[in-house]
């Protein structure tokens, strides 16, 4: 790694912000953050997605004094009630049936704390708009694509787009787990720009 560089540690373990991370090209570490993602009573879903990114990301950078550290939290919010991941298949399948013909909200929140441990804060709003799904169509959906790791119980970048009459966004990649157009801003700010040579 150059001298001039600061190492970058992603402060989670879900393969899919891993992947994404990946797509700017720079090297980095993982590391588990181990923080309790249990909601505060009465927080709201882009409190709980903003307040856990930021904890994951205060918690690995306590781990690795100067380097820029990435933690993210995404909190799924139909009509002010938070969808987490489902775990179950029974789950999965109540959580899309109740999203059936509606709209939720992903709020996608996002901490980088740079080398000299300053805090960079982002939450990017995303609203998928679900078609009116019949019962068998979920059973299958779940039974195929088994998105029982991903909070609203599907996956975007998968066959879970089929069950879609919109997505609304700013940035597709936030949907999945990291705005990485904010990302990628907050890293160049912070000494690691993907495009230098």
């Amino acid at each position: 790694m150059s001298p001039t560089r600061p190492r970058l540690v992603l402060a989670s373990t879900s393969r899919y912000r891993r992947a994404l991370l990946e797509r700017l090209g720079l090297p980095f570490d993982v590391a588990a953050p181990e923080v309790p993602e249990t909601p505060l009573a009465g927080e709201r879903p882009p409190a709980l997605a903003a307040r856990l990114a930021s904890a994951k990301a205060r918690a690995v950078a306590a781990r690795y004094p100067g380097a820029v550290v990435i933690g993210s939290d995404q909190v799924a919010d139909l009509n002010g009630q938070a969808l987490g991941k489902p775990g179950t298949e029974a789950v999965a399948r109540e959580q899309l049936a109740a999203a059936s013909g509606r709209a939720v909200v992903f709020h996608t929140a996002v901490a980088v704390i740079d080398a000299t441990g300053r805090e960079h804060t982002h939450t990017d709003l995303t609203t998928v708009r679900f078609r009116t799904l019949a019962p068998a169509e979920i059973a299958r959906y779940v039974e195929l694509d088994k998105p029982l790791d991903c909070a609203g119980s599907f996956r975007s970048e998968g066959l879970g787009i089929a069950l879609f009459e919109a997505v609304e966004t700013r940035d597709p990649s936030a949907l999945i787990g990291l705005p990485l157009a904010w990302v990628a801003t907050a890293l160049r700010d912070s000494g690691l720009d993907p495009l230098a040579p």
